[in-house]
């Protein structure tokens, strides 16, 4: 039995629910809104926690795409400008390559990476409990 897709998206759920519950303006507020989640805690205490990828703390967020935690976690290279143009002004994300880092910049596009084994720990956590 895999549970990891199972797992991917219940932390998507949840890191969506939380900063949806927080409104963060700035992405900066979504960097420590994410910081208030104990395993994201702890990875940046182990230098893996949730950091700015692209873009500044100042910006604003626009509207948030949680795009990249769940369901096979790259899309295509050319999604940043069609995302851009849907108002999509920041993009929570477990990982991403320096490639679509680029994309994601050119197209003016925040990206916070949340941190890959921090979500994972997230993901297990609320799997064990329910």
């Amino acid at each position: 039995m895999n549970v990891h897709t199972p797992c991917d998206n219940l932390v998507a759920r949840f890191v969506e629910e939380k900063i949806n519950k927080d409104k963060p303006e700035t992405v900066g507020d979504v960097l420590s809104s994410l910081l208030e989640i104990p395993e994201y805690r702890e990875g940046q205490l182990r230098g893996a926690g949730p950091r700015l990828f692209t873009g500044s703390e100042e910006n604003s967020v626009g509207k948030i795409a949680f795009s990249e935690i769940t369901g096979g976690t790259s899309g295509s290279a050319q999604m940043y400008e069609k995302l851009s143009h849907a108002g999509i002004g920041t993009i929570i994300s477990m990982h991403q390559s320096e490639e679509y880092r680029k994309e994601a910049e050119k197209a003016h596009i925040n990206v916070v990476i949340a941190g890959h084994i921090s979500s994972d720990s997230i993901g297990m956590n609320y799997f064990w409990m329910n």
